[in-house]
């Protein structure tokens, strides 16, 4: 069914569900995971490098702001770099072979790229609920990986119960009062 498996991770607290998902889908087809994760201002890393212009209107950037930016930068690689790693040693000690790869740049396209490089045969990857304007201006990963893909895609939402489970329980509910 699935050889390779690329799950897409971020720092956010909802990835452990993401990974739960996964881990439990690779132990049942004997797939290989791929953690990967994307530095990227659009998803946990938000300092902004401060420029600041000048006569001629090119702009200079402050070397303490500067350093002030490389050290919050670092810190933010830090801290993907060693979830990744945490997460694939529980893979692994859960018997599923897995590696991490953190990358730079344009999350959707990192991930497609990445997919067609290893030959992965499924990416799996959260949703962060964008909707309306939030998402026609700012995008979706999600949308943009299913139609760049050259693989499946599996989206997981990060609710505890899909929608339609809840309004089934609270009507299930109301009948028996």
């Amino acid at each position: 069914m699935f050889n390779k498996i690329l799950v897409a991770l971020d720092t956010s607290e909802t990835c452990t569900h993401l990974f739960d998902q996964a881990l439990a889908l690779a132990q049942a087809t004997g797939a290989k995971l791929t953690l990967f994760s994307v530095l990227s201002s659009d998803y946990g890393y938000r300092a902004v490098l401060p420029y600041y212009p000048v006569i001629t209107g090119f702009p200079t950037i402050d070397d303490e702001a500067l350093k002030v930016y490389q050290k919050e930068y670092s810190e933010y690689e830090k801290k993907a770099e060693e979830m990744l790693s945490s997460w694939c040693n529980q893979a692994e000690n859960e018997g599923v072979q897995a590696e991490f790869v953190q990358a730079i740049g344009d999350p959707g396209r990192a991930m497609c790229d990445r997919a067609k490089t290893d030959n992965v045969d499924l990416i799996i990857m959260g949703s962060h609920g964008r909707k309306g304007l939030n998402k026609l201006l700012i995008g979706s990963v999600s949308n943009y990986v299913m139609h760049h893909a050259l693989c499946s895609v599996m989206v997981v939402h990060h609710l505890s119960e899909p929608p339609h489970l809840e309004k089934a329980q609270e009507n299930s509910r109301a009948s028996t009062v």
